[in-house]
């Protein structure tokens, strides 16, 4: 497999968790009532580790994984990523930290079907700026990455699931980011197919330095992290570290 290259850690970080989250809260209005999502949480993850979120259904998985990521925000604690406290952003700016130092796979792989896998890959620099010949070499770099090169101008429905998902990751990757968010990245994928979207990740994850964020219910992709943090009704309430 061709690895894609991410730049060096910035010199400053290296050494410190590059995830740091300290009490966060959150609370969500449904009109009717108000839900606690969150209840102080506070949680580390160190340069390069893969770590999976487990926990039954609406205990706060996905919450925290939109808040840490910023994509969301919170009420109260604090969230440094990459020692950038994300509360300190601008919407503007953090839209744009997240975009150089994020990547994002999701179980419904969110392709726009009108567009070649090719193009799904490259829309994110596209947006963000960077020049239709870059971009395409790097999106094909991506792609070449997660082996699927030769079906880089393949629509979203002439592909597999498992395809799809690589298309997925290669379009997480493209920005060369230091962190990778994965909910339920293995979810509608039968089961050798999700061992190869694993196998997948943990290749990328040791021969690149990737850090991996997994949202997971299934403990056979728990298992294969260097971490469970398990999560009930708000709290972490457990952590299981595996290596």
């Amino acid at each position: 497999m061709t690895v894609l290259q991410t730049e060096a850690p910035p010199a400053e970080t290296t050494g410190t968790p590059i995830i740091d989250i300290a009490n966060i809260v959150k609370t969500y209005d449904t009109g009717s009532q108000q839900v606690r999502a969150l209840k102080g949480v506070s949680l580390s993850v160190e340069r390069g580790e893969m770590v999976a979120i487990m926990g039954p259904s609406g205990c706060g998985k996905t919450t925290l994984l939109n808040c840490a990521s910023g994509l969301d925000v919170v009420d109260a604690g604090t969230i440094r990523i990459a020692g950038s406290d994300l509360a300190e952003l601008t919407d503007k700016t953090r839209t744009a930290f997240r975009a150089q130092n994020m990547g994002f796979v999701f179980q419904t792989y969110n392709l726009l079907p009108v567009l070649s896998a090719v193009e799904n890959v490259e829309l994110p620099l596209i947006v963000s700026g960077v020049s239709p010949r870059e971009a395409r070499e790097r999106a094909l770099e991506a792609l070449e990455t997660v082996e699927l090169r030769h079906l880089g101008h393949h629509k979203p429905s002439q592909l597999s699931g498992g395809q799809r998902q690589r298309v997925t990751i290669a379009r997480s990757l493209v920005n060369r980011p230091e962190i990778v968010w994965a909910d339920e990245p293995t979810g509608a994928l039968d089961s050798k197919t999700a061992d190869d979207i694993m196998t997948l990740m943990e290749t990328l994850n040791r021969e690149q330095g990737l850090t991996f964020v997994i949202v997971t219910h299934d403990p056979g992709v728990g298992a294969r992290c260097d971490r469970i943090v398990k999560m009930r009704d708000g709290l972490i309430v457990n952590e299981e570290v595996l290596r």
